[in-house]
């Protein structure tokens, strides 16, 4: 919730919290500040977009793969995708945008990841109209939602 503290450091958390500026760093400070525990891996917490092209940040904690992914740390991703989900229907938003939860600094493999991604997302829109965006960085990962979406050609 509070951002990478590592100055230029590649990760999304650090690209999120540099373009969005110092309100949303205190927000999420404000929210650690409330709840007195770090946020649980698979919890979602929303916030202001402050200077995002966005109305708000919906914040997960992916889980962290140390070695080989256990059972636990699927069912923690897909926890990622159906509390932030959940929550972005709580607030009534027509769409989310996904980065790839924990592909990054959190070493979750980007294939598999994926596969529980799309697989969580299209078993919640059987029951709701809420769009999702698959935003990746890596030609990688665009290659492989691409392939798991039946968009490649």
């Amino acid at each position: 919730m509070l951002g990478c503290f590592c100055p230029c450091h590649g990760c999304i958390d650090n690209a999120i919290h540099t373009f969005a500026g110092v309100g949303l760093r205190n927000a999420c400070a404000g929210i650690m500040r409330r709840q007195g525990h770090l946020e649980q891996t698979g919890s979602a917490k929303i916030t202001s977009g402050y200077n995002l092209p966005a109305r708000y940040v919906i914040h997960t904690v992916g889980p962290i793969i140390a070695d080989a992914v256990q059972e636990k740390d699927r069912r923690a991703l897909r926890a990622c995708y159906l509390s932030s989900m959940a929550l972005a229907e709580q607030y009534e938003l027509e769409s989310v945008a996904f980065c790839c939860i924990s592909t990054g600094e959190f070493h979750f493999p980007n294939h598999l990841a994926a596969e529980i991604a799309v697989e969580t997302v299209r078993e919640y829109q059987k029951s709701s109209n809420l769009k999702v965006v698959f935003n990746v960085f890596k030609d990688l990962d665009r290659q492989i939602y691409e392939e798991l979406l039946g968009e490649r050609q």
